[in-house]
């Protein structure tokens, strides 16, 4: 009979299903920290656990890393994925021309049909095909509504 090699041996942890690590609100590694950068109360920790939205307030990214940790709120009804933040990077910065592309999508949504003003806050198109104003018949206050310099009739230096 063969003797066993021993590359062919693994380690097996029967006590481990395979799941992530659970933790509770600020339970996890850096989580005080990550709330205080969050805050700006404090700098970005090099090392520690942090949600999707704790990294975007912080100005990073996953990075294409997958989670490392689950965080359990409301008695386990609610949870969200943990990433490390020493893996994390920058967030990529939008091109002018994917910040035009954004601009002129949200235009699109915010512009009434009828008076064609463009309001802060996105119109009910697709229900009432109108800005409030237009529908109930009065005039929009000054803050709702967005106010442009005077365009310049020509800018091209020749």
């Amino acid at each position: 009979m063969d003797s066993p090699d021993t590359n062919d041996l693994v380690d097996v942890d029967l006590y481990d299903d395979g799941s992530f690590p659970e933790f509770g609100n600020n339970q996890a590694p850096g989580a005080v920290a990550v709330c205080a950068a969050v805050r700006g109360k404090g700098p970005v920790p090099a090392e520690g656990l942090a949600t999707r939205r704790q990294l975007r307030a912080m100005g990073l990214s996953p990075g294409g890393h997958d989670p490392v940790a689950k965080l359990i709120c409301r008695g386990g009804t609610r949870w969200a994925w943990l990433y490390r933040v020493d893996l994390a990077v920058s967030k990529r910065t939008p091109t002018l021309a994917q910040e035009l592309a954004l601009d002129r999508a949200m235009a699109a949504r915010q512009t009434c049909p009828t008076c064609l003003r463009r309001y802060y806050a996105c119109l009910p198109l697709r229900t009432q095909g109108q800005c409030d104003p237009c529908d109930k018949g009065y005039e929009p206050s000054s803050d709702t509504v967005m106010t442009y310099p005077a365009p310049a009739t020509h800018r091209l230096a020749a």
